[in-house]
């Protein structure tokens, strides 16, 4: 099942501009590895889930993983062959908003080399590039 808001303000939202960098959400919090993206782009529902899975599939159950985006914006767009006007369409599919600095996903529980080998296999299914990043020590 595809994430999504269970309920919202306003069916329809105005597309917006992605402008600069994260400055929140842009340092890892939750595990001890993280994939953090360095371009801005809306990141649709289905590719946060086939992050989850390739990750999933590849820890085999070992370790956590966390998704730290939510797509929280309804994207609409009209049918092929449709005249015109008509007012807005429906809202085809759901989007999180991703900027450069972004953590996407987090990585508990597993060494250092597997969680690379599971970052790398979310990058490949990401529409931005990403690295990997480790948890910052607080002084």
């Amino acid at each position: 099942m595809a994430m999504m808001p269970k309920r919202i303000k306003y069916r329809k939202q105005q597309r917006g501009r992605l402008r600069g960098n994260a400055t929140r959400g842009n340092f890892v919090a939750f595990g001890e590895f993280g994939l953090q993206s360095l371009e801005s782009h809306w990141l649709t529902a289905r590719q946060i889930e086939a992050g989850r899975i390739a990750a999933q599939h590849f820890l085999r159950r070992q370790g956590k993983v966390f998704i730290r985006v939510f797509p929280d914006k309804p994207v609409s767009k009209k049918p092929l062959e449709q005249r015109m006007g008509k007012g807005k369409a429906e809202t085809d599919f759901w989007a999180a908003r991703i900027k450069p600095g972004t953590v996407l996903y987090e990585i508990a529980g597993v060494p250092e080399d597997i969680a690379r080998q599971a970052m790398a296999r979310i990058a490949h299914k990401m529409p931005v590039r990403c690295r990997f990043v480790g948890r910052r020590l607080a002084v």
